[in-house]
């Protein structure tokens, strides 16, 4: 890849992390100042005496709510990622397998041409990885004590190349984004509904209210907002999916050129493959950053609208795949020049 390339990754992605933050606003506004909207409506006929919703009060809230959701999941969502995922930081080596992490790490800054990231480990047996953090100057690279044991120190270097891709492209900084707005979201309608569930029926107290056109229109506009609640989860998983699906393919290719040995990255991804347990330590939320789906590995084997729904990686195998196909590649290259 070259700089130009590269400089233009960097780019799209602050742009589209623009437009993940106002369409997460604008969202948030939605939900806020549609349930005013239907509250008015549905109050508007009642009795004088009655409540009368009139102050926009629930979407001054969401919208303030969002704006915060907002600053945190960009300047402390990498931190929250890592506290979730139980994850302790590397300071000095203690053994011989972080050492080896260590200097894999260093490498692969250095042959990325970024700062070296904060190193990681987190506490889960299954193998798998991540990185997170807004910048290449404010990242972090995580690993499971179960891939520093699975893998040897190529297999090792192909990964953490993989994570190096990551962020010196800045998908961290859209991923961690990412992460902390599907959260907020899920909690929103999580929420959402047990206060629907615990109020249902105290509307139009009056038995009066609610009959004329206002209140009907107030049906339509509560029905409209209700369906945005009720499709804004599977809507945000799926714009996440999609978004780590695509970034995967790449920061295999760029990884690749960091290591040149894109069979290394194979090897790893298919023992990767064969460990059939999730990765308990890394929730849902954060599942697109990590290097394969912390899920039950068969569910990102499925292609077609159910894997994109409910898996947060491409096909293991389509990468092998893609990767097996660059080292057949460089392998004629390698011919051709001597």
């Amino acid at each position: 890849m070259g700089d130009a390339n590269f400089f233009e990754q960097q780019a799209q992605n602050r742009r589209r992390s623009q437009w993940l933050v106002a369409g997460f606003v604008l969202f948030f506004a939605w939900v806020g100042f549609g349930g005013d909207l239907a509250l008015g409506l549905l109050t508007a006929d009642s009795p004088p005496a009655a409540y009368h919703h009139v102050i926009p009060i629930i979407g001054i809230v969401t919208s303030v709510l969002a704006i915060g959701v907002c600053w945190y999941a960009q300047h402390k969502g990498a931190e929250r990622v890592l506290w979730s995922a139980g994850a302790w930081e590397i300071i000095e080596p203690a053994t011989a397998e972080q050492r080896v992490y260590v200097n894999v790490v260093e490498e692969m800054a250095i042959a990325a041409g970024i700062p070296r990231p904060r190193i990681w480990i987190v506490p889960d047996q299954d193998p798998n990885a991540f990185a997170t953090g807004t910048d290449p100057e404010h990242a972090s690279i995580a690993v499971t004590d179960g891939l520093l044991g699975a893998l040897s120190r190529d297999e090792l270097q192909g990964v953490v190349a993989h994570e190096m891709a990551h962020i010196q492209n800045e998908d961290t900084r859209l991923m961690t984004l990412l992460a902390g707005m599907v959260g907020a979201i899920l909690l929103l309608s999580d929420g959402t509904g047990r206060m629907l569930r615990g109020g249902r029926g105290r509307l139009g107290g009056g038995g009066k209210g609610g009959g004329g056109k206002a209140g009907a229109l107030g049906v339509v506009v509560l029905v409209i907002w209700l369906v945005t609640l009720i499709i804004a989860p599977l809507i945000s998983r799926i714009l996440a999916m999609a978004v780590s699906r695509k970034r995967e393919y790449l920061a295999d290719a760029t990884g690749v050129q960091f290591t040149r040995n894109p069979l290394a990255l194979a090897s790893a991804l298919e023992k990767l493959e064969s460990a059939t347990a999730p990765t308990r330590s890394i929730g849902r939320g954060a599942a697109h950053l990590c290097i394969v789906d912390p899920a039950e590995r068969s569910i990102s084997d499925v292609e077609g609208l159910v894997g994109d729904v409910f898996s947060s990686h491409p096909p293991l195998q389509q990468r092998i795949i893609r990767l097996k196909g660059m080292g057949f590649q460089f392998a004629k290259e390698l011919m051709a020049e001597g």
